[in-house]
C-alpha cells in the first residue's frame, strides 16, 4: 500500500480565469520602387503556455492589455530585402483556451511552451503591392484559463470539500458553517513517499441550475472538463441550500450532480470518477451509509422519487466509495490511497489501448502491402530477366 507524505497546497488569491487582450501585428516595412526592393514582413503576435504564469501576473505586469508587435523594415540600398519585424509573445498559464470577440476557437495551449499564431504581421512592400507596405491584422482575443488537474472535487455547497482540502493539505482554506465558502477554485497537491504528486482542484459548490448559470454556473463547472478524474464529495445527511429549497438525500444529491454534469457536457460525466461520504462522525451516519451503498447499487429501483427532468440518462458507477470525516480524519488515508489506485489503472488502461492500437495499424499496414499487386515498373524488369 502506499502512504503519503505531507500535502504542499497553494492559494491562489484574487483568482482570475478569463482576460481581454487587443493584439496587432506589425505593418511592413516600405518597398524601394526603383531598384524593385521589398520591405520586411511585420512582426507577428503569439499567444505562449508557461508553466509558471497565471492571467493575474499577464494582467499585473501587462494593466493596458494591449500587445503590439514590431514593424518591418524597409528596403534600403545597402539590404533591398528588409528584415522581418521583432515578434511579441503573450506569456500565458498552461490550460488556456483562445478565443476571438465572436467566440470562435482560435486554439488552446495545453503543454509548456505551446504557441499559437493571434495576429499576423503585414507584408512589407514589393511589386504585388506597389511596393507599399500593408498593415498587421488587428484582432480582440479572450483567454480562457480551465484548469488542469488530475482530480476534480465535486459538490454542493458545505458538502464538506475545503475540510476535506485542509485534512489533506494542512492548509487553511475558508470553512464555516454556510453554503458558499469556496468562492473561486483552488489546487492542492497530494505527496507520496515515491515522490509522485496527484493534484487536486476544488471547485466553488454546484447548486441545481448551474448548467444554466445559475449560482457559480459555467464559470467554474468549465474547470472540470480538463481534470482527469471526478471526486465527488456528499454530506451523508444529504443538503439543503436554505430553508426555502427542497431537503436532499445524500442519494438525491449525487443523482442531481450526475444531472448536472450531463446538462452541461456529457462527457464530462463519462469521466471516471470516486465518491466520498463524508461527515461520518455525526449520529447515525453508519446506517445512513448503508442505506446509501444499497441505493448506489440499485440506482434503477429508486428513480421514480425524481422527476423525469431530474434523471440522468447514465448513473455514475464509482471507481470507490470511501465514508470519511474530515472533521476527525476518519478514511482520510484510505481515500488518499484510493485516488492513487484509480490514477494508476487508468493510466494503464490508457497505455495498454494506445499499444494495441499501434499494434492494429502496423497490422493493417503489413496487410495492405502485402495484398497490393506488383506495380507495372516490377512487372517490366521482371519480363526483362525472362528474356
Amino acid at each position: 500500500m502506499v502512504h503519503c507524505s505531507c500535502v504542499l497546497f497553494r492559494k491562489y488569491g484574487n483568482f482570475i480565469d478569463n482576460l481581454r487582450l487587443f493584439t496587432r501585428g506589425g505593418s511592413g516595412g516600405m518597398g524601394y520602387p526603383r531598384l524593385g526592393g521589398e520591405g520586411g514582413k511585420g512582426g507577428d503576435v503569439w499567444v505562449v503556455a508557461h508553466n509558471k504564469m497565471t492571467l493575474k501576473q499577464l494582467k499585473d505586469k501587462y494593466p493596458k492589455k494591449r500587445f503590439v508587435a514590431g514593424e518591418g523594415a524597409n528596403s534600403r540600398v545597402s539590404a533591398l530585402k528588409g528584415s522581418k519585424g521583432k515578434d511579441c509573445e503573450i506569456p500565458v498559464p498552461v490550460g488556456i483556451s483562445v478565443t476571438d470577440e465572436n467566440g470562435k476557437i482560435i486554439g488552446e495551449l495545453n503543454k509548456e511552451k505551446d504557441r499559437i499564431l493571434v495576429a499576423e504581421g503585414g507584408l512589407g512592400g514589393k511589386l504585388l503591392t506597389n511596393f507599399l507596405p500593408l498593415k498587421g491584422q488587428k484582432r480582440v482575443i479572450h483567454l480562457d484559463l480551465k484548469l488542469i488537474a488530475d482530480i476534480g472535487l465535486v459538490g454542493f455547497p458545505n458538502a464538506g470539500k475545503s475540510s476535506l482540502l485542509s485534512q489533506i493539505s494542512h492548509a487553511k482554506p475558508a470553512i464555516a458553517d454556510y453554503a458558499f465558502t469556496t468562492l473561486k477554485p483552488e489546487l492542492g497537491k497530494i505527496m507520496y513517499n515515491d515522490f509522485k504528486q496527484i493534484s487536486v482542484a476544488d471547485l466553488p459548490g454546484l447548486i441545481e441550475g448551474a448548467h444554466m448559470n445559475k449560482g457559480m454556473g459555467h464559470k467554474f463547472l468549465k474547470h472540470i472538463e480538463r481534470t482527469k478524474q471526478l471526486l465527488f464529495v456528499v454530506d451523508i445527511s444529504g443538503f439543503q441550500l436554505s430553508s426555502q429549497t427542497q431537503y436532499r438525500t445524500a442519494f438525491e444529491t449525487i443523482i442531481l450532480l450526475t444531472k448536472e454534469l450531463e446538462l452541461y457536457n456529457e462527457e464530462v460525466r463519462t469521466k471516471p470518477a470516486l465518491l466520498a461520504v463524508n461527515k461520518m462522525d455525526l449520529p447515525d451516519a453508519q446506517d445512513k451509509f448503508h442505506v446509501l451503498k444499497n441505493q448506489l447499487q440499485n440506482p434503477k429501483d429508486f428513480l421514480h422519487l425524481f422527476g423525469r427532468e431530474m434523471i440522468p440518462e447514465r448513473t455514475v458507477e464509482f471507481q470507490h466509495i470511501i465514508p470519511i470525516s474530515a472533521i476527525t480524519g476518519e478514511g482520510i488515508d484510505e481515500l488518499k490511497n484510493c485516488i492513487r489506485k484509480s490514477l494508476d489503472e487508468h493510466a494503464n488502461q490508457e497505455n495498454d489501448a494506445y499499444h494495441m492500437k499501434q499494434l492494429l495499424n502496423l497490422q493493417i499496414s503489413n496487410a495492405v502491402s502485402y495484398s497490393e499487386p506488383p506495380s507495372e515498373n516490377a512487372l517490366t524488369s521482371s519480363r526483362r530477366d525472362r528474356i
